[in-house]
């Protein structure tokens, strides 16, 4: 099959933008995760949230079988043919090409010829999901733009898929159920098994959730990610010919685990040991906030730093020095990694009258270790997805 998309980096020749005029806008945030990281593809409970840091994309038709998008951000557009949708080598045409062909098997011939224009405020690697940012904004704008019908859920699951098959990175489905479902000021404790949720306020005074972004990227994320997926895979393979009434990792006894030690390799041990202790810190850090015990879940945030460095080995130096730099204030109740890993940023939980000092004195100490300018990312908890 040819190569059906085809890219233009002249804007002159692609799109008027200066004249461009929507007929539907889409601000599709990105979102956090408070603990809870790398086991909702293991089936566990994870506590996410969308931010204020949103993608903006405008779309309207245009009458052809064609696709033009067009990125503010790359400066950058390509066309696509809509009989002849296929993997991109471009990596970021893909979330976009994926969605299209889900949309299509969900709901043949509904998307037509459009013109599509994306503004991105998510800071790219950061850890805030710009990825499912882009594709459930995507999917929820033709979903308006065509009337094709789709619900919440079926956006959630066909950028999920997306990205499983189209960018390579397999996934869970947390970052898309927290963009298309977030809810401002609350957070969402899911369980990734059968999507039951509930909603929990977050309300942190008088501290403040700040994130700081290493701004670092060593390149190792959707590599390593998928590597993790199927050592988590081989640790449940193993059990389950002893113990097969377990459908998920999250699921086996910590004491059952322990049995398989010399069984299973150290770094598959250490996974699902990792996996199994995460899950249970995540429904206590639940109950934690809920009864606004946050010294609790900012002990909860460090141990969970701790199972990311040493068991499931996803962070870097640059991370690991963030959170040892924030053990020796006792205004920052806890701090851990946020995201694949291996960069992005760190979440912590500081005390509100020392927000700017502490930002100040980490970001002077990190410049002085690594030559890195240390980047915080003010947010606040959002909505998910919203068509205007």
């Amino acid at each position: 099959m040819k190569n059906t998309t085809q890219s233009d980096n002249r804007q002159e020749n692609f799109l008027d933008l200066k004249n461009f005029k929507g007929e539907v806008s889409v601000h599709s945030p990105g979102r956090i995760n408070l603990i809870g990281e790398h086991i909702d593809y293991n089936g566990g409970h994870v506590l996410p949230a969308a931010i204020d840091k949103k993608i903006y994309l405008s779309f309207r038709k245009n009458g052809t079988n064609a696709c033009h998008i067009w990125s503010k951000n790359y400066q950058t557009g390509f066309t696509i043919d809509l009989d002849e949708v296929k993997p991109s080598q471009t990596e970021w045409q893909n979330y976009i090409l994926g969605v299209i062909h889900y949309i299509h098997e969900l709901k043949p011939n509904t998307v037509k010829g459009f013109d599509c224009v994306i503004d991105s405020h998510l800071p790219m690697g950061s850890g805030i999901s710009s990825s499912a940012a882009l594709e459930c904004g995507f999917a929820s704008g033709l979903n308006k733009l065509f009337n094709i019908g789709l619900t919440k859920g079926e956006i959630i699951i066909l950028s999920r898929d997306a990205e499983h098959n189209y960018v390579g990175t397999k996934c869970g489905i947390m970052d898309q159920f927290a963009v298309v479902k977030g809810k401002k000021k609350h957070l969402i404790l899911l369980n990734c098994q059968d999507l039951e949720h509930q909603l929990i306020k977050s309300e942190f005074v008088p501290y403040q959730l700040v994130l700081l972004n290493s701004n670092v990227s060593h390149n190792l994320a959707s590599s390593e990610y998928n590597t993790r997926r199927k050592e988590c895979d081989e640790a449940l393979g193993v059990v389950n010919k002893k113990y097969p009434q377990y459908k998920y990792l999250v699921e086996i006894p910590e004491n059952v685990i322990m049995t398989f030690k010399d069984e299973l390799p150290e770094k598959v041990y250490n996974r699902a040991l990792y996996v199994i202790q995460e899950n249970k810190r995540t429904l206590m850090a639940a109950n934690a906030l809920e009864d606004e015990l946050f010294e609790v879940f900012g002990n909860l945030l460090y141990q969970s730093h701790h199972g990311l460095r040493n068991l499931y080995e996803v962070s870097c130096d640059e991370l690991d020095f963030m959170v040892d730099f924030s053990k020796d204030y006792n205004y920052v109740l806890g701090s851990r990694m946020m995201g694949g890993g291996f960069g992005g940023c760190t979440i912590n939980l500081v005390h509100q009258d020392h927000v700017s000092s502490y930002i100040e004195k980490i970001g002077k100490a990190y410049k002085e270790k690594f030559n890195i300018e240390l980047s915080p990312i003010e947010v606040n908890i959002s909505n998910g997805v919203e068509i205007h």
